[in-house]
């Protein structure tokens, strides 16, 4: 192994994986990282599971459903609750929230998904809403798009390194989309079944990071081997001044 492999954090391996066996073989633990993670949190162990599988399955049914695609206030406030429970709790997102009226919600959401697949244009549009940053407005469009869109999750950007720190700005979550973007689209030139959208990616490495975190042996049996040597033949160069610094998130109220 050279000096540039051994250098690659355990965050970036799954990223420079390509291949699709191990990305399927993670997604499939998904829920159980999750159940990991809901562990963690004792006594909020449940609400962390019930608000994921709303997210993840009942709330795009939801809106799929209608005739036109929008979010009420009451699943824009559980949207949060949702981000704020699966990450870092800040109390003061979940009341800015709140304070938004019924008709300011359905009409800025409606706007949203009425301009994709104009990412931009749509984060763009529901920042205007009280305490949704682009972090927010991510998990938004992945409810109404998860094929064209992917959740700003603090852990998946993590593990890419041009990526880190984590800016909450349109500009760097852009930047994320199009790294997803690429990803999804390698997956599916190589995989058979050619369903990996980048909502699928961002969840395989967001629970990549956090199973390395609380719980690798859920990672036992996955091998990362492609990755090692896909970076093991890159030339050394801004990849080592990243990963050699440490993380410094720049945090602001509204993401």
């Amino acid at each position: 192994m050279t000096r540039v492999a051994r250098i690659m954090s355990v965050k970036e391996r799954l990223y420079h994986c390509e291949d699709p066996a191990v990305w399927r073989a993670l997604h499939a633990k998904y829920w159980s990282v999750l159940e990991a993670k809901a562990a963690v949190k004792g006594k909020n162990a449940g609400k962390l599971l019930q608000l994921d599988k709303w997210f993840q399955e009942e709330l795009p049914a939801a809106i799929s459903a209608r005739s036109e695609r929008s979010l009420t206030h009451a699943e824009l406030v559980k949207i949060m609750e949702w981000k704020l429970t699966k990450g870092k709790f800040r109390p003061r997102l979940q009341q800015l929230i709140g304070s938004n009226s019924e008709e300011a919600v359905q009409s800025s959401t409606s706007k949203a998904f009425g301009l994709m697949p104009d990412v931009q244009a749509a984060i763009t549009e529901l920042c205007k809403l009280k305490g949704v940053g682009p972090a927010t407005a991510s998990a938004v469009l992945v409810a109404g798009a998860p094929g064209e869109v992917a959740f700003m999750a603090d852990e998946a950007v993590e593990s890419i390194a041009e990526l880190r720190p984590v800016e909450y700005t349109a500009k760097h979550y852009a930047l994320f989309l199009q790294k997803i973007l690429n990803k999804s689209s390698r997956l599916n030139k190589v995989d058979g079944q050619r369903d990996w959208t980048p909502h699928r990616v961002e969840q395989c490495l967001w629970a990549w990071a956090v199973a390395n975190q609380i719980q690798p042996s859920l990672l036992q049996e996955l091998s990362l081997m492609d990755a090692t040597h896909t970076v093991a033949n890159q030339k050394p160069g801004k990849r080592k001044t990243a990963d050699e610094k440490p993380s410094k998130r720049r945090k602001t109220e509204r993401s």
